[in-house]
């Protein structure tokens, strides 16, 4: 399957089955390998190394030979390589695009459009490189001087899920170099062939060998996570994925005290009020939910809607919904690939749903004549609050509609879950979106859009949904440590 697939890129160069280590492209010292397969047409796309501790040891002791000289460049030098990273990130948009729907299965929309969302990191992290400024504090006496200056944290372990296979690295790796770190990457084992991609733009780019590292692995991905978090060389884990996941990664580093940033689980609530624009509502709903057929941490995963437009409202979305089409991602005329991994999960919620008076507005059911991947986008109407669809985060396409009455009771319901991470709001009432904002207990909020993220956005949750923020200026603080320099006989004052 390889050899037929990289016929079909532009720069087959791209496609690499290998590990990335100091430079080199590896394969694993156990010598075995995991196979990668298409979600839609399941077929193996190919192989890549199942890297043991071994291996992962190896990248960290390039990554720690590395730092010294990558730290040492000033942040115009290194925002330049950041910078070219940015350039052929688009320039090769087309093959690294089909490279994400073939081991991720999302439409060619929605492929290209991540590659240009991974892109934008470099972008500004580029420009932030360097503008990493510290401070002159006043010191309480007279004839002291205190500066602060920010200082890279070090090695960074980084692991990043399949559903966004090289935007997700991107964020975390564009802040990182920007720093002045150095990573070693855990890619996901579902999606590992974008990641490569990356690391094959990032060595043309010029990033010296040891400063990007990847190991790629599936059946030992829990063994190479036990090994970043207690590595002493390892000075700081970046994490995306489950709440569970999270929190055993969070215990595994207690031992050696690194610095954390855990982008977790969501249960986002959409609220739409009687005063909402309707089709502003209805566009950022679809946006919102049905993004990446529903396999994103931030998507609408409860839908309140307010009695007054309900009706409407649920009709508008039936009818717009009714446009796109499921299939596989390489068909330019499909809009929604399959699942990666969560069908039985979508059909366990529907039915659950269903089961307590829920009704199926739209969809419902798996679509096997395409595949065990794919499945109907659904909206659900009468939805409440006990079902499994409200509980849970489904990470799948499923609209779930619930009634409300009050500002009060959708705050309340809004709030009543452990995850704090994206929530909307579709309100033309101003002083209505700064009170709702402020009282809803999320990381994020969006106002009259469906779309969140953005590369100068801080991205990030409270509660169970994590810690720490990615993208921004604020972004890079998370791969820094702060220094305190205080120098004292100046006396400056006694020479007057």
């Amino acid at each position: 399957m390889a050899a037929s697939f990289t016929s079909l890129l532009k720069d087959p160069g791209l496609f690499v089955d290998k590990s990335y280590i100091d430079g080199e492209w590896v394969v694993s010292e156990s010598s075995k390998t995991f196979q990668v397969q298409n979600p839609a047409s399941e077929k193996v796309i190919g192989t890549c190394p199942e890297s043991t501790t071994a291996d992962l040891n190896n990248a960290i002791q390039a990554a720690s030979k590395a730092f010294p000289a990558w730290r040492a460049l000033s942040g115009r030098q290194r925002g330049r390589i950041l910078r070219r990273i940015f350039a052929l990130l688009v320039e090769n948009k087309g093959d690294i695009g089909k490279i994400i729907t073939t081991e991720n299965g999302k439409a060619k929309a929605d492929a290209e459009g991540e590659v240009l969302f991974a892109a934008s990191f470099f972008e500004w992290f580029s420009e932030e490189a360097a503008r990493i400024y510290g401070d002159i504090v006043p010191h309480s006496n007279a004839s002291s001087r205190t500066q602060i200056i920010k200082e890279p944290v070090g090695v960074c372990g980084l692991i990043t899920p399949w559903n966004f296979p090289i935007a997700m690295g991107a964020r975390k790796i564009a802040a990182a170099l920007a720093a002045g770190c150095t990573v070693v990457l855990k890619s996901d084992g579902l999606t590992p062939f974008s990641s490569n991609a990356l690391a094959v733009l990032c060595q043309r780019a010029g990033v010296p060998k040891g400063v990007l590292n990847i190991v790629t692995a599936l059946e030992n991905t829990p063994q190479l996570g036990l090994a970043l978090c207690e590595s002493d060389m390892v000075k700081k884990i970046s994490f995306t994925g489950s709440t569970r996941v999270g929190k055993i990664l969070m215990r595994q580093s207690s031992g050696t005290l690194k610095k954390l940033s855990l982008e977790l689980g969501g249960n986002a609530p959409f609220i739409v009020f009687d005063d909402a624009d309707l089709e502003v509502a209805v566009a950022s709903a679809l946006a919102s939910k049905f993004k990446v057929t529903g396999q994103t941490c931030v998507c609408a995963n409860r839908i309140f809607v307010q009695e007054g437009i309900y009706d409407r409202f649920s009709r508008r979305l039936v009818e717009e919904a009714r446009k796109f089409r499921v299939g596989d991602g390489s068909d330019e005329s499909v809009t929604h690939g399959p699942l990666t991994n969560g069908v039985a999960k979508v059909e366990q919620h529907i039915k659950d749903a269903v089961s307590k008076s829920a009704n199926v507005l739209l969809g419902g059911k798996q679509l096997a004549s395409l595949g065990k991947n794919f499945h109907e986008l659904t909206i659900l109407g009468d939805v409440d609050d006990t079902m499994l669809v409200t509980r849970e985060e489904t990470f799948g396409p499923i609209a779930a509609l619930s009634k409300f009455r009050t500002e009060d009771e959708v705050i309340g319901r809004a709030n009543d879950c452990e995850v704090g991470l994206a929530s909307y709001i579709m309100t033309t009432d101003l002083a209505r979106s700064h009170r709702v904002s402020q009282r809803l207990e999320t990381g994020m909020v969006a106002i009259n859009t469906g779309v969140i993220s953005d590369a100068a956005a801080p991205f990030g949750g409270v509660k169970h949904s994590g810690m720490g923020r990615e993208g921004s200026k604020y972004g890079v603080d998370d791969y820094m440590t702060l220094k305190t320099i205080v120098t004292g006989g100046i006396d400056v004052w006694s020479r007057l």
